[in-house]
């Protein structure tokens, strides 16, 4: 048998052996949701409630490594609210934006405070996947927490 014949022959007999795990592997990828350019709505967070000022509406989320998210959040009730969360520090901040006006920076906020009813838009890209955390620090332990996951 000539060189080539036995080096064409040892590259299809390498070539069928990796299709199953290519198969395989794509098989895994589906299971993920696909990352895209456009930011994703992430479901609003609401801080209170004229019924009840330590309620929320969501505690947990669920995030993509690499995806761009838009998160509002929003305080409902009269009370002062100091939004913590160590994700800010874990992902790519690109904006914050309150009542339309735009802030841009080179590093993560160290909390968002509300003194009075509104909305804050946060726009950022995930970038290390992990279980994040989010509290009113000082209302915690009335159940304003929840956790951040990032797949």
């Amino acid at each position: 048998m000539s060189k080539f014949k036995l080096v064409t022959c040892a590259a299809i007999i390498g070539l069928l052996s990796i299709q199953p795990y290519a198969a395989a592997q794509e098989e895994d990828d589906n299971d993920q949701p696909k990352v895209t350019r456009a930011s994703k709505n992430l479901p609003e967070l609401i801080l209170g409630s004229k019924e009840d000022v330590y309620a929320v509406n969501q505690k947990d989320f669920e995030l993509v490594a690499g995806q761009g998210y838009r998160w509002k959040i929003t305080s409902a009730a009269g009370l002062e609210y100091k939004f913590v969360t160590d994700l800010f520090r874990n992902v790519w901040m690109n904006q914050i934006v309150i009542d339309d006006l735009e802030v841009h920076m080179n590093g993560a906020p160290a909390w968002l405070e509300f003194d009075a009813e509104g909305t804050i838009n946060v726009q950022f890209t995930t970038v290390r996947p992990g279980e994040y955390t989010w509290s009113v620090p000082n209302l915690a332990e009335k159940g304003m927490k929840g956790k951040i996951i990032i797949k």
